[in-house]
């Protein structure tokens, strides 16, 4: 299998604060993982997302807002989430890194996609930055797509809810959005009664599970119900919030994943859309740093 790995020097720029989980030997780590994996990877550099793209997702106040507080030096959003002077750069190539790996993958130069980059994104709102987050990756591409025809799967294994990416597609019937995740927890949604808003009504689904949850449950929870759900909405892109902070050795959350359970997860998705429809994307998960 070829592997489109999209990457981009802008990932390093997007300097954390002092012992800050979210940082920029996540991605060396990842990255180092795909090279190490045995499969055939193609190395790819991001393009930034374009305006057109990133103003389909996100408010132009908000954005205009964020560029600035990078221009003039960065600081702390909230608790959780920074910015420094090289973030707004690092967010834009992160928000695009998604459409160079469709055009990969349709120009036939590899088998599947993974986009190692950082700020990650699925906690990004339309309006608001939160979570690590800045901009909101994932659903820049998904809205991509959706917009040119196609029905989009977003499937989302962080062991943090998606909330932004959940709300920015509530009531749109073309984008499935399937999360499992930690419950209670950070950001506090994702509860089995959010199931999407009008038009988009059933095209979410949420399975909260508890803190010490196993590879069993998740196992159960993608035969049971994840892989059914995808197959029966018929995408024609798959997109997955693959965050590695289920993993047991993540000090932050207690899903108690290991490996296995990754491999188990990203098999089960890869038959669903077509060939060559599918690209992960690196979301949370602090043990990728040994």
């Amino acid at each position: 299998m070829r592997v489109a790995l999209v990457t981009h020097p802008s990932s390093f720029g997007h300097v954390p604060t002092r012992g800050h989980p979210e940082r920029p030997e996540r991605v060396t780590a990842a990255v180092d993982g795909v090279v190490r994996s045995g499969l055939t990877v193609v190395e790819v550099e991001a393009d930034p997302a374009t305006q057109t793209d990133l103003l389909a997702i996100h408010d132009a106040a908000f954005m205009s807002a964020l560029e600035r507080l990078c221009a003039e030096g960065g600081g702390s959003i909230d608790a959780d989430t920074y910015a420094s002077p090289g973030s707004w750069d690092a967010a834009v190539s992160a928000a695009g890194a998604g459409a160079t790996a469709v055009h990969s993958l349709e120009a036939g130069a590899a088998d599947v996609g993974f986009v190692a980059m950082r700020p990650p994104g699925h906690h990004a709102e339309a309006d608001r930055a939160m979570g690590f987050c800045l901009l909101n990756n994932v659903a820049v591409t998904a809205a991509r797509l959706a917009a040119s025809g196609h029905r989009v799967a977003i499937v989302d294994w962080d062991v943090h809810h998606g909330n932004g990416t959940q709300a920015i597609f509530a009531a749109n019937p073309d984008v499935l959005y399937a999360s499992i995740h930690q419950y209670p927890f950070y950001p506090g949604t994702g509860w089995g009664d959010e199931i999407g808003e009008g038009a988009g009504t059933g095209a979410t689904v949420n399975i909260p599970v508890p803190g010490g949850a196993d590879g069993a449950i998740y196992e159960e929870a993608f035969a049971r119900v994840i892989v059914p759900i995808v197959q029966q909405f018929g995408p024609g892109w798959l997109l997955v919030s693959a965050g590695y902070d289920a993993h047991i050795a993540d000090p932050l959350a207690d899903i108690r994943l290991v490996d296995n359970d990754f491999a188990m997860m990203a098999s089960a998705l890869a038959p669903l859309p077509p060939a060559g429809r599918t690209v992960f994307w690196l979301e949370g998960g602090y043990d990728l740093v040994p």
